[in-house]
């Protein structure tokens, strides 16, 4: 751990999966190239367990120390264990901020990792900063998460304006509140690509023709189970038989092994044109590139994927209320209207224009402009929260 200099601001960045850290990436460079700011960073979650790629190697290959460590993920993903592994996480985050008494302490997005954080924190009375809340989905225990983080939260940065409005809704100070963008967009637009051949070598696997990107994650509130919703899935990709599909790994979640297995047994079924990926890392943005289209649940569909121009089809409600682009084409989660999705966006392909693909999540430059308000906010005015009633809005 790295000695604590009060000369500087102290800003820790938690991560979690892969997911988020490439949306913090950039952020993280930013902070840690700015003379009057020190980077600290804690580690947890889906990073530190070997069938999810231990990611944390990762972090350290892209020149990040590592201050802290918090392996919590229990290896059940029942309701009870997911509930475990916060308890666990609290009393981790809890001794970790006590060593490294950040000035704030950054968390992004939902997960309840993320919910571990910022409840030690919100405790601990270390102010708190929240990116990309505001944002609805209504098929996903995410969206109760993510409301809770923000009403812990000192500082917002959301990616419209329309997720702005609805953080001051929620009680928080107008003033204290940044539609910045969504930061994933700044990796998307500088990170290396590979091309289709180098990432085929890579991978050991022989792209297609055409070939599919898949990323599906469980939808914790639905009344459909985890394992009928993936066979649905599955089921709608057996039909596109001269298609390449490169599945990533669901998320640590409620029955996220479950749709592992299914996912394992599809990918040994068809060897010849599947491949189920641990972790895709920075490649994620090649993958993109080198595919046809993504089919799936992840947020990722919605915000950086149109930057590609590539469609999205967009199964089931884990993103219901998302803002999105026209590229993104929703379907519930049975088989036949899969596939008629899969069928109407490959054809939208042919004939699709740059308005197809115009993203509400604004434009790169995200990173900077975090930093920037980390580095200037007056430290003071986050010592208390009074809520904002709307009334006061003039």
């Amino acid at each position: 751990m790295q000695q604590i200099r009060r000369d500087v601001r102290h800003i820790c960045v938690v991560s979690g999966s892969r997911a988020d850290y490439g949306l913090l990436k950039t952020l993280m460079r930013e902070i840690q190239t700015d003379s009057q700011l020190v980077l600290q960073t804690i580690v947890t979650g889906m990073h530190l367990a070997p069938e999810f790629g231990f990611t944390i190697s990762n972090i350290r290959a892209d020149g990040f120390q590592i201050d802290e460590e918090i392996d919590s993920l229990l290896a059940g993903d029942s309701a009870n264990s997911i509930a475990k592994s916060v308890g666990l996480g609290m009393i981790g985050f809890a001794d970790a901020l006590k060593r490294l008494k950040p000035d704030i302490l950054v968390v992004l997005g939902d997960r309840f990792e993320i919910l571990a954080a910022a409840s030690a924190a919100m405790l601990m009375r270390i102010p708190l900063a929240h990116i990309h809340g505001g944002e609805v989905t209504e098929g996903a225990v995410d969206e109760s998460i993510r409301h809770a983080i923000t009403k812990m939260s000192h500082m917002h940065f959301t990616s419209t304006e329309e997720y702005r409005q609805r953080v001051i809704q929620l009680g928080e100070n107008p003033q204290l509140v940044w539609n910045v963008g969504a930061p994933g967009l700044d990796l998307a637009a500088h990170s290396p690509r590979l091309g289709r051949e180098k990432l085929a070598r890579k991978l050991n696997f022989n792209f297609r023709e055409q070939n599919m990107l898949v990323t599906f994650h469980p939808e914790t509130l639905s009344e459909q189970s985890a394992t009928d919703s993936i066979r649905e899935v599955l089921k709608a990709l057996e039909y596109f038989v001269d298609f390449g599909l490169v599945f990533t790994m669901p998320n640590a979640d409620a029955a996220g092994r479950q749709l592992a297995n299914e996912i394992r047994g599809f990918v040994s079924r068809h060897a010849e044109r599947a491949i189920l990926v641990e972790s895709l890392g920075e490649d994620y943005f090649s993958m993109i590139e080198a595919v046809d289209l993504v089919v799936g649940n992840s947020s990722s569909g919605l915000i950086e994927v149109p930057f590609f121009h590539r469609f999205t089809v967009n199964i089931g409600d884990r993103q219901k209320g998302r803002l999105k682009a026209t590229s993104v084409l929703d379907c519930a989660c049975r088989t036949e209207l899969i596939q008629e999705k899969i069928l109407e966006a490959l054809n939208l392909n042919k004939q699709a224009s740059a308005t197809h693909f115009q993203s509400p999540y604004g434009i790169e430059g995200a990173s900077k402009r975090i930093k920037n308000q980390l580095e200037k906010v007056d430290l003071k005015t986050l010592k208390t929260k009074p809520f904002h009633d709307l009334t006061q809005r003039g």
